[in-house]
């Protein structure tokens, strides 16, 4: 555990039992024989991550205990330990700020495994208590929320190119922030001043995405009653941003790969070219390797824009930037709802950090708002979540058994392996194949060997 413990109880044996095997389990232990002197030793020192007291003692029982302590050290967790039998007292130690009991004989190996939990739920609260501050401090209006190391590096990259001209490439699975990353870009370059302009290519019929991009002059289509400039045109001096530009047809692709090579535009339907000047960002959520060698994205063009790339994390991959973010959207609805909500509790965020959050910002977005709405407290609980969140267990692909005859055969193992790869991957191939250190070719074909006939096979 690795962890200090304050253990009070004045049978000094009892202490020295203790001690001594909780140490061997890596929990430094502390003994006072006297409570008065305990709490003494609680106000002066604030290096204690638990406290484990008896309920029977002379000059102070464990229910006077576990008062003081919350006073003292309200966020350290207190552990009773009372005779068999006494549910009635224990209790009455939970409703006076216990965390939990155990009960005589005290079992040592339940009696730590409980210490543990108390240790893992005092950590838990002083990371909320740390991120309420973080996200209260001066500057924490910053776009980019996350302290993990994969956002550390997101960070650090778009300082490095954000004076840059060069195209950049923003890669992730949906929900992940890459618009946010975009803006964040525009605002730390030299355009910042200019203007932002987002499309949608996904969004924009294939009849009229040319006309959108390029513009077009009057009279080129039936409704082109005036000549209008395109976004190119528009986003002069700032940063244009193409997202989902993996779904930009096949025919606009050497239109767009000419205006960038020559950073120039012909509206539809114009007999000259335009030139511009706009910073370029694109994005996608798709697996552009994946589509250049299947052709339905030129490589050429591929190219082109994935001059910087930046890949956004999951937000299962960002660790307790989940509460961060969390955290953040608290603050955000509280304000909006004028309801009175701090944060999360320790057991809610628990199950905030367990769920895989498959549709990433948005969703941890979604979750808050609608727990915001729901909560009668100022902490989130558990009962607040969503019943995907609250009932979520981690799966796990199981490969191993003491029984030989479940023993899976080598190539069923690999099977599962990369199928849970792929699936952590969020579909992605290439990364999955950079995962598993394999080329994307040979991963291909495995997938393939795995698919089911055309159809399916039919249960009778």
């Amino acid at each position: 555990m690795g962890r200090r413990a304050l253990i009070i109880d004045d049978d000094e044996a009892m202490c020295a039992w203790l001690a001594a095997d909780l140490g061997a389990r890596g929990l430094e232990a502390v003994t006072r024989t006297a409570p008065a002197e305990a709490l003494a030793l609680l106000e002066e020192d604030e290096g204690f991550d638990v406290i484990l007291t008896d309920l029977n003692m002379r000059g102070m029982d464990g229910i006077a205990v576990c008062g003081r302590a919350a006073e003292i050290r309200p966020d350290v967790p207190v552990v009773v330990i009372t005779a068999f039998g006494s549910i009635e007292t224990a209790v009455r130690a939970i409703r006076a700020g216990a965390y939990d009991y155990v009960t005589k004989p005290v079992d040592i190996e339940a009696l730590a495994l409980t210490l543990e939990r108390a240790i893992a739920h005092h950590a838990l609260r002083t990371e909320l208590r740390r991120l309420r501050r973080a996200v209260a401090a001066p500057g924490a209006s910053e776009e980019l929320i996350g302290r993990s190391a994969a956002m550390r590096n997101v960070r650090d990259l778009i300082e490095r190119v954000a004076d840059s001209d060069a195209t950049v490439l923003i890669t992730g699975e949906s929900g992940t922030g890459k618009e946010v990353v975009a803006r964040a870009l525009h605002r730390r370059s030299r355009r910042k001043d200019g203007p932002f302009v987002a499309v949608n290519c996904a969004a924009v019929p294939e009849s009229l995405i040319e006309s959108e991009l390029f513009g077009h002059a009057r009279g080129a289509f039936t409704d082109a009653r005036a000549a209008r400039p395109g976004l190119f045109t528009e986003a002069n001096g700032g940063t244009l941003f193409l997202d989902e530009i993996g779904e930009l047809p096949l025919s606009a692709q050497p239109k767009l790969l000419r205006a960038l090579q020559e950073r120039r535009v012909r509206p539809v339907g114009g007999s000259a070219e335009v030139p511009f000047d706009a910073r370029i960002v694109a994005a996608t959520n798709r697996d552009l390797d994946e589509a250049v060698e299947e052709r339905r994205f030129r490589e050429d063009l591929y190219y082109r824009i994935n001059v910087v790339h930046v890949e956004l994390p999951p937000v299962r991959a960002r660790g307790s930037d989940v509460l961060l973010l969390a955290q953040r959207f608290i603050e955000d609805f509280a304000t909006r709802s004028g309801k009175e909500v701090t944060g999360v509790s320790p057991t809610a965020a628990e199950k905030l950090l367990a769920y895989s959050w498959p549709g990433n910002i948005r969703e941890i977005q979604n979750c808050i708002e609608r727990a915001v709405a729901l909560t009668r407290y100022r902490e989130i609980t558990v009962d607040d979540l969503p019943a995907k969140v609250r009932e979520h267990r981690p799966a796990h692909v199981v490969v191993a058994a003491d029984d030989p005859s479940e023993l899976a055969p080598l190539e069923e193992v690999e099977r599962r392996y990369i199928l849970r790869v792929l699936e952590v991957a969020g579909g992605n191939k290439t990364l999955a194949a950079r995962i598993l250190g394999l080329d994307r070719k040979t991963l291909h074909r495995k997938l393939e060997r795995w698919e089911p006939p055309a159809g399916g096979a039919k249960g009778g």
